[in-house]
């Protein structure tokens, strides 16, 4: 081969237009044979027909392997349907992760209410959702601050039901 290009040529087109000249390998021939698809490219043939563009965004998700998050999105979205208006209201889903879902209540009781209905909840999310991986439910009450600051504190008695 030369190694002498055009003047005026970058090195990259120089290559593209010698490689271009050369001949496939038997695999790209056989790629090439496989992929022409004659019945596709008859106008009136078989499978030809418009498909319905729910059925195309359907096949694309599974393919893309999006069910899963998509799953799970729309159990946040539609939070207020599995728990209910009134416990929508004090209560929003903060996290997922492998399989467990975080519910942050505002208040205590809220939190301890839910989770004593935690079976009910997941038999509902796996009814409506069985894609989203829902294993389990967590729910927790309202984040507390903390006032541990500096290296000379000592251990008080915590701040007893000041935060629900």
């Amino acid at each position: 081969m030369s190694d002498e290009r055009p003047p005026g040529v970058p090195e990259t087109i120089a290559t593209y237009l010698r490689l271009r000249g050369l001949p496939l390998s038997k695999a790209a021939r056989w790629k090439k044979r496989r992929r022409g698809d004659p019945d596709g490219s008859q106008p009136f043939a078989k499978g030809r027909d418009p498909k319905p563009l729910g059925d195309a965004i359907t096949a694309l998700t599974a393919s893309s392997g999006w069910a899963p998050q998509l799953e799970r999105e729309d159990l946040a979205l539609n939070w207020e349907e599995i728990a209910g208006e009134d416990n929508a209201a004090h209560s929003f889903i903060e996290t997922f992760a492998q399989g467990l879902v975080v519910v942050r209540c505002d208040s205590t009781a809220r939190a301890k209410q839910m989770h004593l209905l935690r079976a009910a909840f997941l038999t509902r999310i796996l009814q409506l959702y069985p894609e989203a991986g829902v294993k389990e439910i967590r729910f927790f009450g309202p984040d507390v601050p903390t006032w541990k600051h500096g290296f000379r504190r000592v251990q008080g008695r915590g701040p007893r039901d000041t935060y629900g």
